[in-house]
């Protein structure tokens, strides 16, 4: 186990040696594997979005083998999906990449105001499909948030209990956000700090603007100066907000886009902030599938400080 790992690892002191062996298991494979660094490709977007907006654009997608398969050849630290995709798949794949149970989902049909996850997958489900870690989703800002907070609390202390990491999706949205307000550079630091709080071991939020907007917030970011004008503050800011950076906190790859060069420098950001790397789903799993494995390649070489873009 390289330094680096084990520094990581010191930072969750309260935690089982078998939470901390999955968590181990996360670091320590695939082409990132001791560098500290992770992406994750994760594919719950058939659930969320349906199985034409996700996987149309590239047809060999409707195949959960297909997502194994693309996770293990392009060296992900992991593979992260809802229940029905790794028990599709999972027998095929024993042992190659470590896997994520997504314990809660949503879906496109009824998109509420105020939005909400139902329990899709359990901590049993995790540990008969050999998961090392289980995913939640919290919305901060949602008129629900307080009752999903308390679920990913229940979850996380059954997971942690039998050996399990606790991977948290921290996404604000709700009525009482605006638009800009889900992905400010003030909210979205908040939505770190309560993942944190939460028990997560890994936090996974979008990349901040630098619109503020809290009022309340917006008075301390001007008078302690606080750094938000680049892409890179912001993420440094964040990853400040998970524990002064003791908690591993990686960020969305966002949304479908195809422009390679925006994407670059959003992971070179990501890395030039001190971010622990990214989580790629529907920007590589809907294009063709070399190209989708380059992209990844990069975005790891990214990540790890073999290559610089920008």
């Amino acid at each position: 186990m390289t330094p680096r790992v084990k520094e990581i690892l010191s930072w969750y002191g309260a935690d089982s040696p078998g939470a901390l062996t999955n968590l181990a298991r996360l670091l320590n494979h695939g082409r990132l594997a001791g560098t500290g660094k992770l992406v994750i490709l994760p594919v719950d977007q058939g659930f969320e979005h349906g199985p034409a907006r996700s996987f149309a654009a590239n047809p060999p997608a409707y195949d959960p083998r297909y997502h194994f398969e693309l996770a293990i050849e392009a060296g992900c630290n992991a593979y992260a999906a809802p229940l029905g995709f790794l028990e599709a798949g999972g027998r095929d794949f024993i042992g190659d990449v470590p896997l994520i149970l997504k314990c809660n989902d949503a879906d496109s049909l009824n998109d509420g105001v105020e939005p909400d996850q139902a329990m899709t997958g359990s901590v049993a489900d995790a540990l008969r499909l050999g998961a090392s870690a289980v995913g939640f989703t919290i919305y901060p800002g949602s008129s629900n948030q307080y009752e999903m907070f308390e679920k990913v609390r229940t979850l996380a202390e059954e997971a942690k209990a039998y050996g399990l990491a606790v991977v948290i999706w921290s996404y604000p949205r709700g009525g009482a956000l605006t638009t800009a307000g889900e992905t400010s550079i003030d909210v979205i630091a908040y939505a770190a700090q309560i993942a944190a709080q939460l028990g997560a071991h890994i936090i996974k939020v979008k990349l901040p603007t630098a619109h503020i907007e809290q009022d309340a917030a917006r008075n301390v970011y001007q008078t302690k100066k606080i750094p938000i004008a680049t892409q890179a503050d912001r993420v440094r800011h964040v990853v400040q907000a998970a524990f002064a950076g003791r908690r591993i906190l990686i960020f969305s790859g966002g949304a479908a886009n195809f422009d390679d060069k925006a994407l670059y420098e959003e992971f070179q950001a990501i890395h030039d902030g001190g971010g622990f790397g990214s989580i790629v789903g529907r920007n590589s799993f809907q294009r063709p599938h070399d190209e989708a494995i380059a992209m990844l390649h990069k975005a790891m070489d990214i990540h790890a400080g073999k290559t610089k873009v920008g």
